[in-house]
């Protein structure tokens, strides 16, 4: 329970500072209650960071943290039920009974405090009788083996096998399959064959697909479309729309005649094969199907199939991969070395358990003490069953977790598997759940990504992708660590599933995450039971329409469920065609949500992975009356919703406490109101415009993003009305002589961090006046530019963006630069790390190294450009270059700039990758291409007759 109660202690901290800093608190508590609670609090969460209890995964948990978890979430009822209360009697003109509310609330919260106050004495006396000398988790600041790093270690043998099988002479399409236990790294293979230069080139079409336990079949075949380029004309909602018969027959005719890979990941289930095989064509071309799965007897009922099973690694693997993972670079200790190799031999040759095992030495003191102590867990799990091992090695890692990233982990359980989660929104929603803790005066988005940092440096979340300036765009979790975080917040009630089959199981509290109606495995205890119900958190795997009209509501309404849910992120809506006509609609679920006593409370509201956006026949009374349904759910911190009209209800401002609110696929027009929001910080619609701020001087201190508004939006008494923002995207049609007018206040804008300029009507322009961008005058704060449709001229560079002091990215889109020639000057681009350039008219390109002197990555796409300037293979920092449809000159000059660093200057690390669209590759691009591959023996080159591909040998 030391996640849950830690978590809830954090909420009810937070909810007081909340009360105290807002600048028009809905309540006020008593100062000498909020004292009590502030000094309890921060006497039993000092206790929590000691205190160490039994450390095992038995399905008990611990009775004091139980207790702990149990009180603060009585507080946060408490507190938070009377706050809705009070706003909602307030917005119905009510005053009766105000007093007596008031009266019974000081009540209520004296019992509460009361006993908190019992339960941090029992807690003092565990303290002084030693109960809480735990093993002690000394932290070192920055772990050695980075998240970044994959290794590949002990797995060459297969590798040449697979690479041989893949791009044989054989004609006929064939299935090959790597088979190997969970965390055995069937995955990575897979991905670094897929990703692989040689791979990339030999085959037209490559495309993944991860299916694991829980899938539909119209999500398989999206997966596997969105990968295909030729669906980049097409929207995922356009073809979410599409059944299973017209993406399967898309798909077919893209194939066709194509040399394909296509890669099924993690496949549990012969009938997906079943289903999904006769969308692939077998052409004779030399086509690959590759499989990963942990099940050797599937692979074996696959006709055809080429198996290859991966093996443990052997002792000396095991070692060479723990130390890659501690050490990075360096050396291991000569003291350590003994104890490393028992650690290493431990794991049993498992690389998903040494990678795990060696994120936590990095990030522990290398002393031989604490080194024993987890070499003598691990031997303890030698004469366990296998399952059992792999959860007792797993453990210890999500053992020797500080407390305060113990929530953040078990949250991961939430996302359905194999989900891929968005950094961004993965902050969000961990500040809107309110289980974080304030440090040095950082804000939480800023504690949060660093949380984010240390549990991927620790090897418990996945990076899946890197942004553009180095930060995680997105992440995951391996499976088995899924099933720890699942296992782990059943024991303390902190997160679960609730199944239709069991609706009459008894559930305290508090958060509900909606499953699309999908195949799902079940969970069961050490002795065989189902998991009980989950106390924070719950899922509702809706399997049928009955359930998907009545359960929610039942689920809600039920008086049993003792405690107010908090949180509702609804996967999807499944395979229902969702029309506001039906009676399953959002302002319904909405209006039952705020009219539960079990869904008055909550703070989080979530829908993602929209399938069925809302029919055209939306309009402003509906979209009213929905934003009037969500607006009584005034705890609400965090919306996220689909398409809902164009209007925005007054009533919004009645949400007190909202940080975040998210419309990706809506236009809207919001109310003077939204001004008197003082906690937002992330407004996200597809298009907003916003009225002018009252004379009063209102501000909206804490807002950081604002997505997407026009040139009309920059007006100065709106901008100076948000000057604390960081992030800004804007989108405009053709550009008016009034725009640049507006453009000029963004120089106000002094902690403005990223910026995207979208005109959607400059390329229809044959030019932009020279006087339109002459005098723009961007903030200094700036390190993040994204400009599309612009068309500025490339010697204004230096005026409007070249001088930038902390410029760290710059994405050059389609026809944000106008001209054929570019030529840099010296003292610009000081800290750029990433150049993008795309679809503009670029032919000569004149720069030195030390106009670039910070460059890593230069990314040049759809370019007609003559040569990348040899002088960009001389700067020190640059690290990759990437070329994406562009023409034979500068993929040889990119070429020429490899050989140079590597006969020359003895630099093999600068990596170079091109990449082609079908029909669009000349031989001379492809001479040049064997030039990059890592494979030492390069024997023959083949061409095709349509030279649209090579193979090395």
């Amino acid at each position: 329970m030391m996640a849950a109660a830690y978590a809830a202690l954090i909420s009810v901290n937070h909810i007081l500072d909340q009360l105290r800093l807002h600048p028009r608190p809905p309540i006020s508590i008593h100062t000498q209650h909020a004292q009590s609670l502030t000094r309890i609090i921060s006497s039993l969460l000092n206790f929590l960071e000691g205190y160490t209890p039994r450390v095992d995964h038995s399905d008990e948990a611990d009775e004091l943290e139980c207790r702990i978890a149990d009180a603060a979430h009585a507080a946060e009822d408490v507190i938070e039920g009377y706050i809705v209360d009070r706003i909602l009697a307030r917005s119905e003109s009510s005053s009766d009974g105000e007093e007596i509310s008031c009266i019974e609330f000081g009540r209520n919260l004296e019992r509460v405090i009361g006993e908190m106050d019992l339960i941090e004495k029992e807690a003092m006396l565990v303290k002084e009788k030693g109960g809480n000398q735990g093993q002690l988790r000394r932290l070192s600041s920055v772990p050695a083996g980075s998240g970044r790093d994959v290794a590949m270690i002990g797995v060459d043998e297969i590798l040449v096998k697979l690479m041989d099988t893949l791009i044989s002479d054989k004609s006929g399409r064939q299935t090959i399959s790597i088979t190997g236990m969970g965390g055995i790294g069937k995955t990575t293979l897979a991905r670094s064959i897929y990703e692989n230069q040689i791979v990339e080139h030999h085959f037209d079409i490559l495309a993944w697909v991860t299916v694991s336990q829980e899938y539909t079949m119209e999500d398989l075949l999206l997966q596997l479309f969105l990968c295909l380029r030729k669906s980049q004309g097409m929207s995922r909602e356009s073809l979410s729309e599409m059944s299973e018969d017209e993406l399967g027959e898309i798909l077919y005719k893209s194939l066709c005649g194509m040399r394909y890979l296509i890669v099924i990941d993690d496949l549990w289930d012969v009938e997906v094969w079943d289903g999904l095989q006769h969308f692939f064509p077998n052409d004779r071309n030399q086509s690959r199907i590759m499989i990963t799965t942990r099940l050797a007897n599937l692979a074996l009922r696959l006709s055809g199939s080429h198996s290859y099973e991966m093996n443990f690694l052997d002792e000396k693997d095991s070692w060479s991969l723990l130390c890659k993972y501690v050490f990075g670079k360096e050396s291991c200790p000569l003291e350590l070395e003994d104890t490393g190799r028992k650690i290493a031999r431990n794991c049993k040759g498992l690389p998903l358990f040494i990678i795990t095992i060696g994120g936590l030495l990095a990030a522990s003191e290398r002393t031989l003490g604490y080194w024993k102590h987890i070499a003598r867990d691990l031997i303890s799990t030698v004469n366990l069953e296998a399952d059992e091992r792999c959860l007792k090695i797993l453990y210890t890692s999500y053992n020797q977790l500080p407390v305060h990233l113990k929530p953040c982990f078990l949250y991961m359980g939430v996302f359905p598997e194999d989900r891929v989660v968005i950094a961004s929104e993965l902050i969000k929603l961990w500040v809107a759940e309110g289980f974080l803790r304030s440090i040095d005066g950082k804000s939480l988005d800023e504690v949060a990504k660093e949380y984010l940092k240390e549990l991927v440096d620790r090897n418990l979340i996945l990076v899946h992708k890197w942004g553009s300036g180095g930060k995680i765009k997105s992440c995951k979790i391996h499976d088995l660590l899924r099933d720890l975080c699942l296992r782990e917040a059943d024991k303390q009630k902190f997160a679960g599933f609730v199944r239709p089959g069991n609706p009459d199981a008894r559930i305290p509290q508090c958060r509900i995450l909606v499953h699309r109606r999908h195949r799902s495995k079940e969970l069961y205890h050490s002795d065989g039971s189902h998991m009980s119900p989950y106390k924070l958190s719950y899922a509702v795997d809706l399997r049928s329409d009955h359930y998907y009209d009545t359960y929610l509501y039942r689920f809600l309404a039920a008086s049993k469920y003792v405690s107010p849910a908090r949180s509702l992120i609804w996967d999807s809506f499944g395979d229902h065609s969702y029309d506001t006509s039906s009676k399953r609609n959002l302002e319904g679920y909405f209006e039952g949500l705020s009219e539960s006593p079990n869904g008055r409370l909550l703070r989080v509201f979530k829908i993602f992975d929209l399938r069925h956006r809302y029919s055209s026949s939306s309009d402003d009374r509906k979209s009213a009356y929905f934003q009037d349904s969500a607006s009584k759910l005034v705890n609400l911190r965090y919306i996220s919703y689909p398409q809902t009209g164009y209007s925005f209800s007054p009533s919004v401002c009645r949400l007190w406490n909202l940080y975040t609110l998210t419309a990706r696929h809506t236009t809207a027009v919001a109310p003077p109101e939204i001004w008197k929001m003082p906690l937002l910080r992330h407004v996200e619609f597809y298009s907003i415009s916003l009225p002018d701020p009252p004379i009063d001087g209102f501000v909206l201190g804490s807002l950081q993003t604002l997505c997407t508004v026009t040139i009309w939006d920059c007006r100065k008494k709106v901008l100076k009305s948000i000057p604390n923002i960081k992030k800004l995207k804007i989108h405009q049609g053709k550009l008016e002589s009034w725009s640049v007018i507006y453009l000029k206040n963004l120089a106000c804008l002094h902690k403005l961090e990223s910026l995207e300029i979208t005109i959607f009507g400059g390329f229809f322009q044959n030019s932009i006046p020279l006087e339109f961008w002459s005098n723009l005058a961007l903030p200094h704060s700036l390190k993040k530019l994204t400009l599309y449709g612009t068309r500025i001229r490339w010697e204004e560079m230096p005026a409007t963006i070249g001088w930038l002091p902390h410029l760290q990215v710059l994405k050059l889109k389609r026809d944000s630069f106008v001209g054929s020639e570019w030529e840099t000057v010296e003292r610009q681009f000081c800290k750029l790390k990433y150049l993008q350039i795309a679809g503009c008219d670029l032919v000569y390109w004149t720069t030195e190294s030390a106009h670039f002197p910070c460059l890593e990555h230069l990314q040049l796409e759809h370019l007609i450009l003559k040569e990348i300037p040899l002088a960009i293979g001389e700067i020190p920092t640059l690290q990759s270059i990437k070329l994406v449809d562009c023409s034979t000159s500068a993929v040889a000059s990119a070429t020429k700039i490899r050989e140079d660093q590597q006969e020359n200057y003895g630099n093999d690390d600068l990596q170079v990758q091109i990449e082609r669209s079908i029909g669009r590759t000349s031989k001379d691009d492809l001479q040049v291409l064997p030039q990059w591959n890592q494979v030492s023996d390069v024997r023959k080159i083949e061409w095709s007759k349509d030279i649209e591909w090579v193979r090395v040998y």
